[in-house]
């Protein structure tokens, strides 16, 4: 149940990062200074939670391994 739960809010981020409405369904209009992109940026925390949750950890994706 926990695992369904933390995938749909995962997509539901995803989805809310790529906009298809164009800004209709924002939560903090962008075009504020400063403020514009705070909703984004906890969106993409939240995302990044999530994946953590399955054990995927971005910063490891991109870090080179040592011969």
């Amino acid at each position: 149940m926990k695992n369904s739960i933390v995938l749909l809010l995962g997509l539901l981020r995803v989805i809310y990062l790529l906009n298809p409405g164009a800004g209709i369904f924002e939560l903090i209009p962008d075009n504020l200074p400063f403020v514009g992109n705070l909703d984004d940026a906890a969106a993409l925390a939240l995302l990044v939670m999530c994946l953590q949750y399955f054990g995927i950890n971005l910063p490891d994706l991109f870090r080179r391994k040592k011969d």
